[in-house]
């Protein structure tokens, strides 16, 4: 998890969003990473959070840094541990206001004759329908507090083909179809639902796909890294608060507008192209 802040009380320093206040929001994967800087951004706004991981130790550390709030370990692919942790947010927030479907894994690496079908089901499942089935337990409850908002996790491998990456950017794109028709769906129920495509962002999962795409390919990490960042207009990987801060903008009384929509928080982006062997 990245640095837990030293104080478990909202920042009134920091600018505040219309609306967010009080909130009652769902982050999934809320224990470290993006999902983490999510939380921690609605937190300093004054929302009412709920998180869950599958890191206990994470998540028992993101609590303590979010004030408390309700932490429950669940994997997203497991409809009854979704259930359950729903049935939780229902009895303690009384009620959900939006919810940020961030779970994902980076999914296996390699050419399609070398991946398994295991690793390909457990990429979809968790990338894919695990924010399926979150979105239905969440959206009665939307429902009931008058609308809300609904924020799906995508990639840039939602608008560029990733080679050696099949298995996430085919779940990635689905996110997106996932998105467009749920707003259309629930928008008379002023529910909106978008969907946020982070770029290459900096860390240690990062650090992991760029070697293993590296091996995959036959070239260097350093080579890899360099291809990447060469393939972003702005020249830079983005960070986990950049994420965030759309997150938090999204469901404020700022976004109000905006349903349906795809949002690319990437420097532009401008392919995911592979190094192939030589």
């Amino acid at each position: 998890m990245g640095e837990t802040p030293k104080s478990t009380s909202p920042d009134q320093s920091k600018m505040q969003l219309p609306g967010l206040a009080g909130k009652r929001i769902v982050v999934t994967a809320g224990a470290s990473g993006i999902g983490f800087a999510i939380a921690h951004s609605l937190f300093e706004q004054g929302a009412r959070l709920a998180i869950c991981d599958v890191d206990a130790d994470a998540l028992q550390q993101a609590s303590a840094a979010l004030g408390g709030c309700l932490a429950i370990l669940a994997d997203v692919s497991d409809d009854v541990a979704v259930a359950h942790f729903f049935d939780k947010v229902r009895t303690e927030l009384g009620g959900l206001d939006a919810l940020v479907n961030n779970a994902g894994i980076a999914g296996p690496t390699g050419g399609i004759e070398d991946l398994s079908p295991f690793d390909w089901r457990r990429c979809i499942d968790i990338c894919l329908t695990g924010q399926f089935l979150c979105a239905r337990q969440a959206v009665p409850m939307i429902k009931a507090a008058g609308g809300g908002s609904l924020i799906n996790m995508a990639s840039a491998a939602a608008k560029h083909g990733y080679a050696y990456r099949t298995p996430y950017s085919a779940a990635k794109f689905g996110v997106i179809g996932l998105t467009q028709s749920l707003a259309k769906e629930l928008g008379p129920d002023k529910i909106r639902v978008n969907a946020i495509l982070p770029g290459i962002v900096e860390g240690a999962r990062m650090d992991g796909v760029i070697r293993d795409r590296a091996e995959a390919t036959g070239v260097t990490v350093d080579a890899m890294r360099a291809d990447y960042l060469k393939n972003i207009s702005l020249r830079r990987m983005v960070t986990a608060q950049d994420v965030a801060a759309t997150a938090a903008f999204l469901i404020s009384d700022a976004g109000a507008n905006l349903s349906g929509q795809s949002l690319a928080v990437d420097g532009n982006v401008e392919t995911l192209k592979a190094q192939m062997k030589t």
